[in-house]
């Protein structure tokens, strides 16, 4: 933990006394940076644990497959699909 305080510029023991004491924002963003995380992870509010929904109308979100985006037509087809349709 030494090394870490010192490579996020804290002063020493900092990140050990978060044992008893709530981290302050800034030293919070230090660590996170320095780790190359978000705060909201070193917080334990992990997005991966939460669903997450998206709706095929919505032109705003890019689905993919495999890495690659969906085609309008694929779109279409699973839409057709899930309404019951050929």
């Amino acid at each position: 933990m030494a090394a870490l305080n010192d490579k996020a510029g804290l002063g020493k023991n900092t990140i050990y006394t978060w044992k008893r004491v709530k981290p302050g924002t800034e030293a919070l963003d230090k660590v996170a940076k320095v780790l190359n995380v978000s705060t909201d992870y070193l917080l334990g509010n992990n997005e991966s644990d939460k669903q997450r929904t998206a709706d095929l109308d919505d032109d705003d979100v890019i689905f993919t497959y495999q890495g690659k985006p969906l085609s309008e037509e694929d779109k279409a087809l699973i839409k057709r699909l899930m309404n019951g349709k050929d």
